[in-house]
């Protein structure tokens, strides 16, 4: 009997030692030796290069032509970098002066050092990068619809990249536009009186002549065939077969006037012979004279001033002339500094003119 206790309560203890090394954590053995690798998966579609919407531009073979063409333009030739560095000047001048002039609407300075310019006057950083649904929008500074200088007011949207011409080619503030008034004179006292100098974008929309009556009417703004179907980049920067036209040489691509008009026009019918009449009868009004006080007053000296324009044909002689003198010189001017012959608004650059002249033989 004590033999079975006996036998029993062992039983028990080795129960429980076998309970306790089951349920307690083993040592971890070593690692076992690795498996076979599993067969390959298909291989997926490529994903588009992240890189090829930027070589497409910005590639030597790109940027090349663009940097020949631009070495031929008006902008690179420094004839317009005498007065890149003086306030009121450098906003179209200058690089820094137009860069400050887009991002605060002032050019204040002070401008200094080489400002010629350059790609990096007008191009910055990419508003989009999503170039199918938003289109190119070449890192231009300025491709907003675009306020005139001249007139707050008004503000032209031309569309694609051509607002940024929209900034320099339009007149700048520094002479109020004559009209007809109750006095019936206007003072001229710059030789610089008109448009100063790039009315191109006004003269495109046909705005901002000094609109005298006349025979010839004046079309609505926005009218002209060149305004409504065509723009300054598809004219100016054109596709073309060598860098001395189109791109950033900014001539026209005679190919582009030649799909709409089967010749190359060189000016608006009738342009050189109304401005060679218009010249004249500038160049032979009257005027007087003037002195200012020390507040900038004007003070007519009675003296006799022959011509609005002198006899370069381009500048102004200061003086008190009558109000339809004044607007006659101005469309001269505006004409003059257009620098299409008309071509860009051909119906407004003729109302200007003949009204002018008519008025000018009617006086």
């Amino acid at each position: 009997m004590k033999i079975n206790k006996l036998f029993g309560l062992l039983m028990i203890l080795a129960s429980a030692f076998l309970f306790v090394n089951c349920t307690s954590d083993p040592e971890p053995g070593p690692p076992g030796a690795d498996g076979m690798d599993g067969i390959d998966g298909v291989d997926g579609t490529d994903g588009v290069d992240g890189t090829a919407s930027c070589v497409s531009c910005h590639s030597n073979s790109t940027r090349e032509p663009i940097f020949e063409a631009f070495a031929l333009s008006a902008h690179a030739s420094g004839s317009v970098g005498f007065a890149e560095n003086r306030v009121g000047c450098a906003q179209c001048h200058g690089s820094d002066g137009f860069i400050e002039f887009i991002e605060t609407g002032a050019a204040e300075g002070p401008f200094s050092g080489d400002n010629t310019i350059s790609c990096n006057t007008c191009h910055d950083s990419h508003r989009t990068f999503d170039f199918e649904n938003d289109g190119p929008d070449y890192a231009l500074r300025n491709p907003d619809p675009t306020g005139l200088v001249l007139a707050p007011s008004i503000v032209l949207d031309f569309g694609d990249a051509s607002n940024n011409c929209i900034s320099c080619h339009q007149p700048r503030d520094s002479y109020e536009i004559p009209a007809l008034n109750a006095d019936g004179t206007y003072v001229v006292n710059t030789s610089r009186f008109g448009p100063h100098h790039g009315p191109q974008a006004t003269m495109l929309e046909g705005i901002l002549g000094a609109e005298i009556p006349g025979n010839e009417a004046y079309d609505s703004p926005g009218s002209a065939t060149h305004r409504s179907q065509s723009s300054c980049v598809q004219c100016h920067m054109g596709d073309a077969t060598a860098v001395e036209e189109g791109g950033h040489s900014w001539t026209p691509v005679e190919a582009v006037c030649i799909s709409c008009h089967q010749a190359v026009p060189g000016e608006a019918d009738g342009y050189t012979a109304d401005m060679a009449t218009l010249l004249a009868l500038l160049q032979t009004v009257e005027g007087e004279g003037f002195d200012e006080d020390d507040n900038g007053n004007i003070i007519p000296n009675g003296e006799t001033v022959v011509g609005i324009i002198q006899e370069n044909g381009t500048t102004s002689n200061s003086g008190i002339f009558s109000d339809v003198a004044a607007m006659a010189a101005w469309n001269y001017k505006s004409a003059l500094e257009d620098q299409s012959r008309g071509i860009h608004n051909p119906r407004y650059t003729q109302a200007l003119l003949k009204n002018s002249i008519e008025a000018l033989q009617n006086e």
